[in-house]
């Protein structure tokens, strides 16, 4: 009879497949030691369409007979966030970074799968993009969220994603029919500085456009700004090669690259 799988398991999975991923791809080394936390798949998560999206999917409509949601964080390097800094515009290596962690995010999901079934599971995946409504400017299956109820991270002000690694990287997600028990790797109620009552608001100075104020982010001036973006993305990369980046409002901020500490 096998083993049943744990949290620890997968962490340790992830952690040698991101570790080894740049080698065996030939992808840039641009990934951190990524992030994991798991959560019963109960009912907390029946908020999702009060607070995501109205047709934001459940767990168990994704996998009937779910028990657990797995959600993981991939973090940028320094050097990646430092270059992204200059200037109003993206640069063309947060651009490709982009592409390359989605591809990754998209395998850690499918390793994640085989050691699953290899263990008698059984799991859904979703990608890890291309779930957005340009409309609604929602997504029905929100990494973040589900990332928030799973305790891997919080929102801060600009409705970015701060993780114990900052909030300059991916997420991605799954669920399964494992057993995976609660895996929360935050405790705290907010990780924003400004939340926490201090004076930062620096992602608010750092969005070019005004996207970001002390109330939240403006989801229309935002998603205008990224499909503006596209067109100078495609310039620096190739013709054909739209891609909706930004993520001036995550680069040397206090919550970059790790979690700011209160003072």
């Amino acid at each position: 009879m096998n083993r049943s799988v744990t949290a620890d398991d997968l962490r340790i999975l992830i952690d040698k497949y991101v570790a080894e991923y740049h080698r065996k791809s030939g992808e840039r080394k641009i990934w951190r030691k990524p992030l994991l936390a798991t959560a019963k798949a109960d009912d907390r998560f029946d908020i999702l369409p009060r607070i995501a999206a109205e047709n934001h999917l459940l767990p168990r409509e994704l996998l009937p007979s779910a028990k657990s949601a797995v959600v993981f964080f991939i973090p940028f390097v320094k050097k990646l966030a430092v270059e992204n800094n200059e200037g109003d515009m993206p640069c063309r290596n947060w651009g490709l970074a982009y592409e390359s962690t989605n591809r990754l995010i998209n395998r850690v999901c499918e390793c994640i799968r085989h050691h699953l079934e290899d263990h008698g599971n059984r799991a859904e995946l979703t990608p890890a993009t291309h779930n957005f409504d340009p409309v609604k400017l929602v997504s029905r299956w929100s990494h973040k969220h589900l990332g928030y109820i799973a305790g891997l991270g919080r929102f801060g002000v600009n409705a970015q994603f701060i993780t114990s690694s900052g909030c300059a990287g991916r997420l991605g997600s799954l669920v399964t029919d494992a057993a995976l028990g609660d895996g929360s790797l935050i405790r705290e109620k907010e990780l924003c500085l400004y939340k926490n009552g201090q004076k930062c608001l620096m992602c608010v100075e750092r969005c070019p456009v005004g996207a970001v104020s002390d109330s939240g982010i403006d989801r229309k001036l935002c998603w205008e700004r990224l499909k503006s973006n596209s067109l100078h993305m495609e310039k620096l990369i190739r013709p054909g090669n739209a891609i909706e980046v930004c993520g001036k409002c995550q680069v040397l901020v206090p919550c970059s690259l790790e979690a700011p500490e209160k003072k």
